[in-house]
């Protein structure tokens, strides 16, 4: 049995010892020198660094590198790798390893050993965590923020749930070229253009490969642009794409979809849902709103709400959210529900811890840097809408430039992409003649002909790829964004 801690009073000589079961790591470790195939079952999830003797886990490592070698891994190939080790040559070297092997019972329990070993890793790291919040708390100097220690004793919980503990962010260069070996992997077999989650958009695909994990993508826009029309199609399009691949089969690792955790602090829960509805029955908002549809329409419109019941799209319209409080409600639906891609809307409506006093820069500069770090903790693109600012309209050609991004260049300086969405006919639309039959009106009916229903999307920055712009078609009516078919130009990027 696994010796456990007792609960004692704070300020006690912690005198219990940490969780450990080392017969069960010597146990499990014969196993896999008797038999090489349980490695398949135990790698996935067991460490060297979950092992609570040291020399256990070095043995365990040398033995996934053998394997990965496809070389066979037991006392003799193991003897040269760790015939140098100290700790091993106290215990009688490679005579050691055999003595491991001793035990064929083990081979019954090897997957119920490997499972300990990985829980009672997770209670040394919870023990630690608990100490260095105990240890804060007792802290009563004037630096000292709890709110801060409440957000940090958070992320510690959070990790240690997803079992990455103290060495979750440290990768060795094999671990992290084995990570891009599959996203390489997963482009090739999607059609070699999608290494990410689908944006639904295939031109917005192979321009900049889908959304990736870790990634602070910003999407930005004049007021009337379409910035939540373009998020939400891209949110409905991620989780629909998420429901298909898993009624399909597909493994986890390659479905191309994610569960969507959708923050609007703008819109409410319900009116981005009639936005959904109206894009997938056809059905205009407005007639929605206003119940200005047939029995046809009604019957279209129960029909998608049937088959949007089961979407993986979490909406949060939580207003005025601080970025902590949006952070600590990410990890809730991480943890509970898994989700893959988080959309906020927008950026300038989420509030700062408040220290930088009346500097709005500051502010924005904390929620930006506080957004980028939730994308890498989770593991999870983010996609942040942003205002811009009015420069733009003073500016003959309206399309956005980078220094348009508003309040702060940490916006900037933070995303891995920045995004722009413009409509030529929305400022074309503003100038509409008055006289109805002067040649003006004729010309600015031409141009409206020419660019109705038009957007372009300008990828202004890219961490991973180029710059360059794409052409899409809008349609106002059910707020839905779509690849431009004529001539194939939708799906090629124009610098």
């Amino acid at each position: 049995m696994a010796e456990v801690m007792q609960l004692m009073p704070v300020g006690e000589a912690v005198a219990q010892e940490l969780p450990r079961n080392v017969e069960a790591e010597a146990a499990l470790l014969g196993a896999l020198m008797i038999d090489n195939r349980i490695a398949e079952d135990v790698q996935m999830k067991l460490r060297a660094e979950h092992f609570f003797d040291p020399l256990h886990g070095r043995i365990y490592d040398a033995v996934m590198r053998l394997l990965e070698k496809n070389m066979v891994a037991n006392p003799v190939t193991l003897k040269p790798l760790l015939e140098a080790d100290e700790a091993l040559r106290s215990l009688g070297g490679a005579a050691y390893l055999v003595q491991l092997t001793g035990n064929n019972a083990a081979l019954i329990g090897a997957r119920d050993f490997a499972t300990q070993i990985y829980d009672l890793a997770l209670l040394r790291e919870l023990v630690g965590v608990g100490r260095e919040l105990v240890e804060n708390a007792l802290d009563t100097s004037e630096s000292v923020d709890p709110k801060a220690q409440i957000e940090a004793a958070e992320v510690a919980l959070y990790k240690v749930s997803e079992g990455e503990g103290e060495s979750g962010s440290v990768k060795s260069f094999l671990t992290a070229s084995t990570m891009a070996v599959r996203q390489a992997e997963r482009a090739l077999n999607s059609g070699g253009h999608l290494s990410g989650i689908t944006t639904g958009l295939t031109s917005l695909n192979e321009k900049i490969g889908g959304l990736h994990n870790s990634d602070l993508m910003i999407l930005a826009g004049r007021p009337g642009m379409g910035k939540t029309s373009l998020a939400t199609n891209i949110a409905y399009n991620a989780a629909s794409r998420w429901v298909r691949d898993e009624a399909d089969g597909i493994d986890r690792a390659k479905n191309m979809g994610a569960k969507v955790a959708f923050f609007s602090l703008e819109m409410s829960a319900d009116q981005l849902a009639t936005r959904v509805l109206a894009e997938q029955s056809g059905i205009s908002g407005e007639a929605l709103r206003m119940g200005k549809i047939s029995h046809a329409d009604f019957q279209n419109l129960s029909r998608a709400a049937r088959e949007l019941q089961d979407l993986p799209l979490f909406i949060d319209d939580t207003p005025g959210l601080t970025i902590a409080a949006l952070r600590t409600r990410a990890r809730r639906l991480k943890r509970r529900h898994d989700i893959g891609f988080i959309v906020v809307d927008y950026l300038q409506l989420l509030q700062g811890t408040g220290k930088g006093g009346d500097n709005r820069v500051q502010e924005i500069s904390e929620i930006s840097r506080g957004l980028k770090t939730l994308a890498k903790e989770l593991h999870v693109p983010v996609l942040a809408l942003s205002q811009l600012s009015r420069a733009v309209e003073q500016r003959e050609d309206k399309r956005p430039q980078l220094s348009d991004l508003r309040e702060s260049g940490s916006i900037e300086q933070d995303a891995d992409m920045v995004w722009f969405v413009y409509r030529e006919d929305y400022y074309v639309a503003a100038k509409q003649p008055g006289d109805v039959e002067s040649e003006e009106h004729r010309a600015w009916a031409e141009e409206m002909d020419r660019i109705f229903g038009l957007a372009e999307l300008i990828v202004a920055k890219q961490r991973h790829g180029a710059t360059g712009r794409i052409r899409l078609k809008f349609d106002a009516k059910i707020t839905k964004f779509s690849d431009l078919a004529e001539d194939n130009y939708g799906a090629i990027a124009y610098e």
